[in-house]
């Protein structure tokens, strides 16, 4: 079965472009013109990977974005921004909200049939049940962390919290999906989302050094610096 890719953008000449060389390269494509449009899309189609213009006619990129990570059943939908707007603060915003990579107009249909793989391969790889990142050893599997080879006690909740993190591999979490995540609970209004920020904060004192590892993005909700 063909990868689904939606492509959104109001340019015709973009969607035409874009989808001529997806399509060419064995993906399967639809489009929408429209913010709206695109979040009823994304739900009746359930693509692959969303190829998402920033300016947009009744939803802003950004905001369709955010709409998405909110929903858990579509936290996890990589999401591939294509704009014109080259600002380096459009760039750290849209990563912010959840995009996965980011793609500046006029770009190169070659170069975006590679990062589209790329973020493909990256999302469909299963994830090893051991991870080592700097000097935090994580084994899934035995549910044991060390920190520069002395082990880290963490409860089920802290360790969950520890491998939803690192499983979005940089990308942000909000309150909302960590709640839907670690405690089952896909109604934030169910649980104070202040408990995500107490296990965050108990979290990082057991992890020490590897503690700066964990990045609040204010207003929005966690990362995990991989670097």
């Amino acid at each position: 079965m063909a990868t689904k890719i939606l492509v959104v953008d109001d340019e015709k000449d973009i969607v035409d472009l874009v989808r001529y060389h997806l399509e060419k390269e064995g993906f399967e494509c639809r489009h929408a013109a429209d913010g709206p449009t695109a979040l009823k899309l994304v739900r009746e189609y359930r693509p692959d990977l969303l190829i998402l213009d920033l300016m947009l006619p009744g939803l802003n990129g950004l905001e369709v974005c955010r709409q998405l990570r909110r929903d858990p059943k579509t936290a996890r939908l990589p999401i591939l921004m294509l704009t014109a707007r080259a600002e380096e603060v459009d760039r750290v915003v849209g990563l912010e909200v959840g995009a996965d990579d980011y793609v500046v107009k006029p770009f190169s249909p070659r170069e975006l049939v590679a990062r589209a793989r790329a973020i493909l391969r990256r999302v469909q790889e299963p994830a090893p049940s051991a991870t080592r990142i700097g000097h935090l050893d994580v084994d899934e599997e035995r549910h044991h962390v060390t920190v520069k080879g002395v082990p880290v006690e963490l409860t089920a909740k802290e360790f969950g919290l520890l491998t939803a993190l690192i499983a979005a591999r940089g990308r942000v979490l909000n309150r909302e999906q960590l709640l839907d995540t670690v405690w089952g609970y896909a109604n934030a209004a169910e649980i104070e989302s202040r408990t995500v920020d107490v296990h965050i904060r108990r979290l990082r004192e057991k992890l020490g050094a590897e503690a700066k590892r964990i990045v609040t993005v204010k207003t929005i909700g966690y990362r995990f610096d991989m670097e």
